[in-house]
């Protein structure tokens, strides 16, 4: 058995899936969004992030993803998702426990927190911009 088989807590570890088939558990620390941005974790070559998070307030800022489309799938609680498609701003609301959204490629994204809220990403993330809100 792999010494990458987990538990994990999806909370505090992200996965890496490569084009090969491979999926890479990396340890979520303080410095994680640094050190994704300086390349520390380049050796992984080309993929998709797996990631967790926990929202009590709305996004500070809107992003985008131009390599891929993202698919966020909520764990629990309640968000709006507000996508920025050809200039015309759509809201979608997550509400139930399940539901997934597949937000198109380079299609700027934030979101409006309802009730404490936590969901899942699978982003192609290389390239990833954001702007203030």
């Amino acid at each position: 058995m792999s010494e990458n088989f987990g538990p994990f807590q999806a909370i505090n570890t992200y996965i890496h899936l490569g084009p090969d088939g491979t999926s890479i558990p990396i340890p979520v620390t303080s410095t994680f969004w640094e050190e994704l941005a300086s390349g520390a974790f380049s050796h992984l070559g080309p993929g998709r992030l797996v990631s967790t998070y926990e929202f009590t307030a709305d996004w500070s800022t809107w992003e985008r993803h131009p390599e891929g489309e993202e698919v966020v799938v909520l764990i629990s609680g309640a968000m709006d998702l507000i996508l920025s498609i050809d200039g015309q701003e759509r809201g979608v609301t997550m509400s139930r426990p399940g539901q997934l959204l597949i937000i198109p490629r380079g299609a700027w994204h934030t979101a409006n927190v309802n009730q404490r809220a936590v969901a899942l990403f699978v982003t192609a993330g290389e390239g990833t911009e954001h702007s203030p809100r």
